[in-house]
Order: C-alpha cells, then sequence, then structure tokens
C-alpha cells in the first residue's frame, strides 16, 4: 500500500494561518512598545529644556517620528489597525504630523484577489457569478478592512448595483487585534491618561462583531429609512435600496450612486473655476456638514439607533439630480463620493456609506444624552454635571472651579465645536480637562455618540468650519425631553423657537 501524499504547501499554508494571530500579537506589542516608550523617554527629556520654541520645535520632530511607525504599524497591519488610524487621525484629536501621515489610510486595504471573490460569491448566492451577474468589475471600487465592493450589474436589470463581499478570515484577525488594543488601553488608563479607555475597547469589539453580519447591516439601513421617511416627511438624507433577495451574512448588494472622493473636494471646486476658499465653496461645505449633523441629531436624539461611523471614508456626495436636492446616507463602499456642478455647488449632496457599525440608544440614556446636548448650547455646568450622574459617567476632581471644568470637557468631548482657545485634544497635557477630571467609568454604550460626535468634528475641522452640533440639536434635544415628559415647557420663547425650528426642518413634503 501506498503512502499517503503528504501536500508540504498544504501543511505550510495551514501552520502559517494558525500561527498568523501570534504573529500580529508580536508585531503589535514590539511596535506600540517602541512608540510608547520613545514619547515617555521624549517627555523627560523636553522637561530639561526652557525655552518654549525649543519645546515646540522638538515636539514637532517627536510627532512626526512618532507618526511614522504609527503609519508603518497599521498600514502593515491593515485589518483593525485601519479603524484605529481612522479614528485618531483627526485634526481636532491629533498632532498635525499624525493628521498627515494618517489620513492616506482611511479608504485603502489590501483587495482580496478576484478568484477568491468569485468562490465566496457563488458559495453564499448558490450559483455561479455568470448566472447572477450580467457583468461585475474584476477591480474593486475600493477595499476597506472588512470588505471589498465591485460595481456590477444583474442579469436582466438595466441599473447598475454596488456588490460587497466580505475578506476571508477577516473575523478572526481582527478579534486578536482589538483585544491586543484592550491590553494596552488597560495600561494606559493606569499610568497616564486618567480617562476609562477599556470599556471604551469593550464596545468597539461588540460594534466591530456585528460588521461581520451583512445580514443586519442591511437590517439597520431599512431601520433607519423607515425612520427618516416616517409620516411622508422630508428627510436630510437618502436611504439607498438594499436588493433584500441579494444579502446574505457575507455579501451585500444595493443601488449604485455615483461620484468621488470628498478628500478631493478642494481640487474638484477649484478645478470648475471656483475659489477654494471662497464664499459659494463655504456655502457648499457647511451645507454638507449641517445636513449631515441634521441627520445625525434626528437619529441619535429621537430615534436612538443610529449609523455610528461617520469618518471620511464613509462620506459621498452624489450627482445632481432631483433626488440630490436631499442629503444621501449609502452604504456600500468606504470612500467618499462627490459630484458638483457649479450652478449647484453651494446644495452640493452627501451620502453616507457603510451601515456596518449602527447603535440602538437606550432611552434613559437618549434622554440623558438630550440634557447634556441643552446643557452645552446653553453653556450650563450645573446641568452638565446633573447630566453627567445620569449618563452615568463616574469623575474625579481635586480642581477648583470643578464644575466649568466638567462643562469644558462635555465639550470637548459632546461638541463638534471645541471650546474657546480649544485646537486639539492633549490628554497628556496638564491643562487638559482630562487630566483635571478623572474619568473612572465611561458607559460603553455611550462611546458610540462619542465617536461619532467626534468624527463630526474631525469633518468639521476638516472643511475649515467651526460648528457646534449641540446648537443645531438643541431644538431636537428639546423636543425629545417635551415628549418624555421631562420638560415642562412654561416658556412660550422656548416653544416657539422649537416649533418654528420644526417647521422650517420639515415643510417640505
Amino acid at each position: 500500500m501506498a503512502p499517503p501524499h503528504l501536500d508540504f504547501n498544504e501543511i505550510k499554508d495551514k501552520l502559517s494561518y494558525r500561527f498568523r494571530p501570534w504573529q500580529r500579537s508580536f508585531q503589535f506589542w514590539v511596535r506600540v512598545s517602541d512608540i510608547y516608550t520613545g514619547y515617555k523617554v521624549f517627555q523627560l527629556r523636553v522637561s530639561l529644556v526652557k525655552d518654549v520654541e525649543k519645546q515646540e520645535a522638538m515636539w514637532e520632530r517627536q510627532h512626526e517620528l512618532a507618526a511614522e511607525k504609527i503609519y508603518a504599524m497599521c498600514s502593515d497591519l491593515g485589518g483593525f489597525f485601519l479603524k484605529v488610524a481612522q479614528i485618531i487621525g483627526k485634526p481636532d484629536l491629533a498632532p498635525a504630523a499624525w493628521v498627515r501621515r494618517l489620513v492616506t489610510l482611511c479608504d485603502r486595504a489590501p483587495a482580496t484577489p478576484f478568484d477568491t471573490v468569485r468562490l465566496v460569491l457563488e458559495r453564499e448566492l448558490g450559483q455561479s457569478v455568470s448566472e447572477t451577474f450580467e457583468r461585475i468589475d474584476e477591480d474593486p471600487i475600493g477595499s476597506a478592512s472588512i470588505a471589498q465592493v465591485h460595481r456590477a450589474r444583474l442579469r436582466g436589470e438595466k441599473s447598475d448595483i454596488v456588490v460587497k463581499v466580505q475578506h476571508p478570515g477577516v473575523e478572526d484577525l481582527m478579534m486578536t487585534d482589538i483585544h491586543n488594543l484592550q491590553a494596552f488601553a488597560l495600561y494606559i488608563q493606569k499610568t497616564d491618561v486618567k480617562f476609562d479607555l477599556f470599556s471604551i475597547t469593550k464596545e468597539m469589539e461588540k460594534q466591530i462583531g456585528y460588521e461581520f453580519d451583512f445580514t443586519r447591516e442591511a437590517d439597520a439601513m431599512e431601520r433607519i429609512r423607515q425612520f427618516l421617511y416616517k409620516n411622508k416627511k422630508k428627510s436630510p438624507v437618502v436611504v439607498p435600496r438594499v436588493l433584500q433577495d441579494m444579502v446574505t451574512r457575507k455579501v451585500l448588494m444595493m443601488e449604485y450612486i455615483d461620484g468621488i472622493p470628498i478628500l478631493n473636494l478642494g481640487d474638484e471646486i477649484a478645478k470648475r473655476g471656483i475659489n477654494p476658499g471662497g464664499k459659494i465653496a463655504a456655502a457648499a461645505k457647511l451645507n454638507i456638514l449641517k445636513s449631515l449633523t441634521l441627520a445625525y441629531g434626528q437619529m441619535i436624539l429621537k430615534s436612538g439607533f443610529f449609523h455610528a461611523d461617520p469618518h471620511p471614508g464613509n462620506i459621498l456626495i452624489c450627482k445632481g439630480s432631483e433626488a440630490s436636492n436631499q442629503l444621501t446616507f449609502v452604504a456600500y463602499n468606504n470612500s467618499i463620493l462627490l459630484s458638483l456642478s457649479s450652478r449647484m455647488l453651494p446644495n452640493s449632496q452627501v451620502a453616507l456609506l457603510d451601515y456596518g457599525q449602527v447603535k440602538d440608544l437606550p432611552d434613559k440614556l437618549r434622554l440623558a444624552y438630550a440634557n447634556l446636548v441643552i446643557a452645552i448650547a446653553d453653556n450650563d455646568p450645573i446641568r452638565a454635571s446633573e447630566s453627567y450622574r445620569e449618563l452615568g459617567i463616574d469623575t474625579l476632581s481635586t480642581c477648583e472651579n470643578e464644575q466649568q471644568e466638567m462643562l469644558k470637557l462635555a465639550q470637548t468631548m459632546f461638541d463638534t465645536k471645541l471650546p474657546p482657545g480649544v485646537v486639539m485634544l492633549q490628554p497628556f497635557s496638564e491643562e487638559s480637562s482630562i487630566k483635571k477630571i478623572a474619568v473612572q467609568a465611561f458607559p460603553e454604550e455611550l462611546f458610540s455618540v462619542l465617536r461619532t460626535v467626534h468624527l463630526l468634528r474631525g469633518l468639521s475641522v476638516g472643511l475649515g468650519i467651526n460648528y457646534s452640533c449641540s446648537e443645531q440639536w438643541r431644538p431636537i434635544a428639546e423636543e425629545a425631553l417635551y415628549l418624555a415628559g421631562r420638560l415642562k415647557d412654561k416658556d412660550r420663547k422656548t416653544k416657539v423657537r422649537r416649533r418654528s425650528f420644526l417647521r422650517r426642518l420639515y415643510r417640505k413634503e
């Protein structure tokens, strides 16, 4: 009897696959330790320098050095670390050197070869690609950390669609990455940043875990559509149609919407002979931001169920059409797209992509957050302190003027407009509110709101607009509390202001 044939390449591939999480863990800890210790050693060195200008120059060089290392780590490891780059690579949160380097990682990830994509499609749909599609582009429109998207047309149809396909094996790797980050976050919050980072990473684990089920994403899109078009009201966004009979756990199909990346907004405006820093361009940017934040105010404060990932890679500005008189939310790709006509530039419209991360906020937290929104909008430190307790945010402070510092921290965490004198969050700075007010406990469920506001703020800063979502959301928050019986509307001016705002908001059927 002949001995069984051993396929050494197959054995090698299996061993490589089994040990890959260990390899990634080793790479993460080596790299993150190098970045962290570099900053700690630098802090000691810079403390010996008395000249302020020299200190600033030294910090800039240190940030540039760290930015290269962070970029290399996120780029080489990919997966979850592309999402980490999206979180920290924002102008209001990170040093400018980090932002310049990390912004290019927003919508880039290695594509899965089409032969592998074909196998996934045929396994998920139960028929061959040629039986399903009249045509499908082999080169993806975009590839993100969890999935990539292809433009296609189904047999017998006249319109193009988008096919979202999950990368094989990505779930195990991303869970490994998250667990490593959780361990690092636990260490950091005990040594440097007095903030409950571990709870935030636990919520990230839960939310990202949901992203691997595309049937859930399709259901989320439909639920948001039903809410935004409730009672036949005009929505600030358009939610595209999902092909419900063409959705599985790893494949999602929906309408195709055309456009160009928002990161090219300035270039596109200039190409049309319009000054990117002029009034017309500013009006277009403000319109984009107002429409987007208005949609989020409605979702978070009225419904509690909202899209929780508005990073620049998920925003699209649509082609001019009758439908594009509204903001468009799309969920098929991780690239921001834009189409402008110089005639309609101030009314350029946005689409939001990728509903993998959504959050269903409990009513108790939704109403407590509405109370905090009013406190921020009214600059009310007493109400802000009350809202902290109601939200379950546990703080510890020994600083003078504690209530004012808590209001400042609330503005820093939960408003798109930074407090006066603050240009970015600097958690290591002794003047930072996070240093003065230790956040000992932070509700995991509130992290999605925090992250959403920070991403909207990053967009605001990127567009060059100092804009307060809390001021825009104040009437929506008042209405939510009023409908819950928590706001006694004795002030006639408040009632008139809210009704006037809501009439303007919903007047077009």
